[in-house]
C-alpha cells in the first residue's frame, strides 16, 4: 500500500509547476502559521509579527524551491538566496501595488482580491524563479530520474 501511495506520490508531483505549488503552500503555512505565534500567542507587535514570519516562510520557500521544486543542487546558494530575494521583494511590490488597483479601482472585496492577485503574482514568481534565479530545465530533471 505504502509503495502505490509513494508512485502516486512521484507521478504527481513529476511537474514542476505543481512541485512550486506545494512549496508555496507550505511556505505560507508557515507565514500565517508564524504570524499567528508571534502576534496572537506571544503578543509581538504586529509589524514585527509579520516580518520575522517573512524572514522565516521565506527560508523553508527557498530551500524547498531549490533543493525540490527546481532541483538546483550544483548552483551557488549564496547567488541564488540574493536573487530569490530581490524577486521575492519584487513579487511582494507587485503584490501590494496590484491589491491597491483591485480594491481601490475594481472595487474587489480584499479577500477576494487577494486570491487574485496571489494567483498572478504566484505565476510571476514561478518564471522568474524557473528562468533567473535558478535555471531549471525539464532537461536536468529527465537526467536526475534516468539515473
Amino acid at each position: 500500500m505504502m509503495q502505490q501511495v509513494e508512485k502516486i506520490f512521484i507521478m504527481f508531483t513529476k511537474h514542476v509547476a505543481v512541485r512550486f505549488f506545494i512549496s508555496g503552500g507550505t511556505s505560507a503555512f508557515v507565514n500565517l502559521s508564524l504570524l499567528f505565534l508571534l502576534n496572537s500567542v506571544l503578543n509581538i507587535y504586529y509589524l514585527t509579527s509579520a516580518v520575522l514570519a517573512f524572514i522565516g516562510a521565506f527560508g523553508v520557500s527557498f530551500t524547498l524551491h531549490k533543493f525540490w521544486t527546481f532541483k538546483s543542487h550544483g548552483e551557488g546558494a549564496h547567488k541564488q538566496v540574493v536573487m530569490y530575494l530581490q524577486t521575492s521583494l519584487i513579487a511582494l511590490l507587485l503584490n501590494t501595488f496590484l491589491m491597491y488597483i483591485f480594491v481601490d479601482y475594481f472595487g474587489f472585496i480584499v479577500l477576494i482580491a487577494q486570491v487574485v492577485v496571489g494567483l498572478i503574482v504566484a505565476v510571476f514568481s514561478f518564471f522568474m524563479s524557473q528562468t533567473f534565479v535558478f535555471k531549471y530545465k525539464q532537461d536536468d530533471e529527465l537526467k536526475i530520474y534516468i539515473k
